[in-house]
């Protein structure tokens, strides 16, 4: 255990997060979703939820500033769930402000989630768990 550190945030999770440049993009997927398949890279949080993994990463990753929506979902065909209200505020307060995020098709998604610089798989039951956030930078300070 580390001092100040999210516990989820383990070794190979810090390791990707730390290795991810400006514009590198890492999904947070449900227990659903073809991860193993799908990732490049992939970290395991078994177990846990995606809010509670969102919120770990989003702990140390700066969202992307330079682009219009830093961050993707895919909602269900009928319509937002309270999952995805989780993951807005839970960005947003990340943040200190509103994020624009973009909703996308399920095979969108995928597509786009394939291209990622990693993923993290969670345990993560309710339908729907997946998100795409993008790295933004640090500036230095004045």
């Amino acid at each position: 255990m580390l001092k100040t550190l999210d516990p989820l945030l383990n070794g190979a999770l810090l390791q990707v997060l730390a290795d991810m440049g400006h514009g590198s993009e890492i999904a947070i997927v449900d227990a659903n979703y073809p991860a193993s398949a799908d990732a490049k890279r992939l970290v395991r949080l078994d177990g846990i939820t995606a809010t509670a993994a969102l919120k770990a990463v989003l702990s140390l990753l700066p969202l992307d500033d330079f682009v219009e929506s830093p961050v993707a979902i895919m909602p269900p065909p009928t319509g937002r769930t309270p999952l995805l209200d989780e993951f807005q505020a839970l960005i947003d307060s990340a943040e200190g402000k509103p994020i624009q995020v973009t909703e996308m098709d399920r095979f969108a998604f995928y597509e786009r989630a394939r291209g990622a610089y990693a993923m993290i798989a969670t345990g993560e039951r309710r339908l729907y768990g997946n998100i795409i956030l993008v790295k933004g930078v640090i500036r230095p300070e004045e």
